[in-house]
Order: structure tokens, then C-alpha cells, then sequence
């Protein structure tokens, strides 16, 4: 994905209730469970053969390659506790909202006079559900990064630089070159 795909999406495992499997038996047959007991189909998707999948599960394999390894690790994540997750998404999308901590260059065009240089700037802002249903929907309905970013600095433009509506009229605030963003629901 990109950088404010993967913040929300790591965003989203944060609020596990309980750990992922931690052996890789243990990972490879939580795999195969979610596939339906499909081990042809969490081969393909791990890109090992399906004999290697079923090793894993008989527990005849216990330490995959270190690329193996994190491939599972990420399946499983993906994977791991969707009603939590989905839950939290919902929560954040209508009643709570979501912090976004950035450092990115912000730009600015404003009424003339004024200065619209961008700069790097480390903001932690929290945004409102109606920004943080919005940023949820788009990724669900799967949005572009740069339709991602764009919302994220609509929220941004919004309850931080023009604090409400409260100043900074005709603000427009451009959001780029991204350090980095995380985001806590």
C-alpha cells in the first residue's frame, strides 16, 4: 500500500486482545484454517510448495527462513482478530475519531501577502470522527495513497491550521513529502 495505508493499517493491530501465534506451526495452521484447510492455497500464498505448508503443521518443520518467517508473520496480522479490529475501525469512525502524528512538509496557499512556503512540521493532531470515518471508508473502499493523503490533510486543513473554522478562512494546505505519520485509533 503507502505510507498512510500501512499507518492505519498498523493502527488497526494495535488493538489485538490477544497475541498472534507466536510458532510457526502454530502461524501455518491458523494460515490454513483461514484458508478453509486449504494448504495448495497458503502455499501459493507464501510461495513455498504445498508439502512445505504441510510440514509446518505437522510440527516436522519449526524454524522457517527468516523471509519465510516474516511472510507468515504478516499473513497472520492481516488475518488476526477481524471482529476486533473491525470494532475499532467503527468506534473511531463514529464516536472517538483518531490521532495522526506526522512530520511532513506542509504548503500552504493562502490570500495574497501572506507567506504559503512550505516546511517540515511535526504535528500530533487529533481528528474528529467525521475525518476519521472518512479516511476508514476510503481505505476500505480502496483509495488511491494520494486520495488517502488528500483526506488526511482535509482533516489536518481543518481542526489544526484553521482550528475550526475559527481563523485561516482561505487556507489551503498541501500535505508532501512525508517523514513519516502513525496513526492511534
Amino acid at each position: 500500500m503507502g505510507i498512510v495505508g500501512d499507518s492505519l493499517d498498523r493502527a488497526s493491530q494495535e488493538v489485538f486482545t490477544r497475541p498472534i501465534p507466536k510458532s510457526a506451526g502454530a502461524q501455518m495452521r491458523y494460515l490454513v484454517k483461514q484458508h478453509k484447510g486449504s494448504t495448495k492455497a497458503v502455499a501459493g500464498l507464501l510461495g513455498v510448495s504445498q508439502r512445505t505448508v504441510e510440514r509446518y503443521v505437522k510440527e516436522q518443520f519449526k524454524r522457517p527462513k527468516p523471509e519465510l518467517a516474516a511472510r507468515m508473520e504478516s499473513e497472520v496480522r492481516r488475518r488476526w482478530q477481524p471482529l476486533v479490529r473491525k470494532r475499532a475501525r467503527e468506534r473511531a469512525a463514529t464516536r472517538t475519531g483518531l490521532t495522526i502524528e506526522t512530520r511532513a512538509r506542509f504548503g500552504f496557499t493562502a490570500a495574497p501577502g501572506t507567506s504559503d512556503d512550505g516546511r517540515m512540521r511535526r504535528i500530533t493532531q487529533h481528528l474528529p470522527p467525521e475525518y476519521a470515518g472518512r479516511l476508514l471508508a476510503a481505505q476500505d473502499a480502496g483509495a488511491s495513497e494520494a486520495d488517502l493523503q488528500r483526506i488526511a490533510a482535509e482533516g489536518l486543513q481543518e481542526v489544526y491550521f484553521k482550528d475550526g473554522g475559527g481563523r485561516a478562512q482561505g487556507l489551503l494546505v498541501e500535505f508532501t513529502d512525508i517523514d513519516y505519520i502513525d496513526v492511534d485509533l
